[in-house]
């Protein structure tokens, strides 16, 4: 019979070692503890080391080695395989109280079969909620439907007469043609003259209102252009207007009213309402609106680009001069 001895910190690290080393399993050998280890001191002072002998066995001694290694493990000092005997004694009342183990299966699936209606009814639980998730959902489409429509051309667009470029209107013409299309923008001029003399210039093709601007900061400036570009070596000033898509029109009728607002606020208030920093077309507009007010008058105050018109109630004015007599 094949024999080692083995030596560890432990009697089951030197017991594995000696199994790796024989390539046997433990039902294969016979174990004899030559030496238990101690871990001496604090683990640091007369420690030893434990030490085995392996000695490969037959069959009929197999169960005597898984005794003495059981001993081994729960700390039991068995040197001989005389004293595993009274081992299996001990072990067999150990194993009752294990049999009684399956009882707790039983009331595991009594439990489960009491929760068996109470899973049957939650599914019942959720289908009206179920039904209610889907009514909304026909709601919301109808939400989605207003939605903001995008401009339109107010103005057909109608190829242009070409006037003479030798005419001021063929000149204010041609030079307005050449600076929309180098902006981008393709449009129709299409010229005009009142009784005035005056030159009206109506673009049209602009539906995104890139050629107005904020509050037709660009169409005046290309207006002011214009009206250089024409008038320039000439002793007689032309004046010119540029509108596109209405807008002249639309922004007159918001500054009226605007004029009639702040001259309801002045009466009311009893003191004098500054209007916002306009251009000199938009402040003549608020000037003509409230001209007729026998309640208001109106000034202008400050230098351009921050000119604006001041509104003032008359009966502050006419307090001012009977405290000045």
């Amino acid at each position: 019979m094949k024999s080692i001895e083995m030596t560890a910190k432990t009697t089951e690290e030197a017991i594995s070692a000696g199994l790796e080393q024989l390539g046997v399993s433990l039902s294969d050998v016979k174990v004899d503890i030559v030496e238990e280890g101690s871990k001496g001191l604090f683990g640091l002072f007369g420690s030893r080391p434990a030490k085995v002998r392996l000695t490969v066995t037959e069959e009929d001694t197999a169960d005597e080695v898984h005794e003495i290694f059981a001993n081994s493990l729960t700390g039991q000092n068995a040197k001989t395989a005389e004293k595993a005997a009274p081992a299996k004694a001990e072990a067999q009342p150990a194993k009752k109280p294990a049999a009684k183990k399956p009882a707790a299966p039983k009331q595991k699936e009594v439990k489960a079969e009491d929760k068996q209606p109470e899973a049957e009814k939650k599914p019942a639980e959720k289908k009206p909620a179920e039904k209610k998730a889907d009514e909304p959902k026909a709601e919301k489409p109808a939400k989605k439907e207003p939605r903001k429509a995008e401009p339109k051309p107010a103005q057909e667009v109608t190829p242009a007469k070409i006037l003479d470029p030798a005419t001021l209107a063929g000149k204010a013409q041609d030079f307005l043609g050449n600076v929309t299309r180098l902006m981008g923008v393709e449009t129709q001029v299409h010229m005009s003259t009142d009784e005035e003399g005056f030159l009206h210039a109506d673009l049209q093709g602009d539906t995104s209102g890139i050629l107005i601007g904020r509050r037709g900061e660009t169409l005046d400036a290309l207006q002011h252009l214009t009206s250089l570009y024409i008038n320039k070596g000439k002793s007689d000033y032309t004046r010119i207007t540029l509108d596109t898509e209405n807008y002249r029109a639309r922004r007159e009728d918001t500054l009226v009213r605007l004029a009639n607002r702040y001259a309801n606020r002045a009466v009311k208030t009893g003191r004098r309402v500054s209007v916002e920093p306009m251009n000199p077309y938009e402040r003549r507009i608020m000037h003509s609106a409230l001209q007729e007010n026998a309640l208001v008058d109106t000034h202008s105050e400050g230098e351009e680009p921050n000119r604006h018109i001041v509104i003032t109630p008359r009966k502050q004015q006419n307090n001012a001069a009977e405290q000045a007599e």
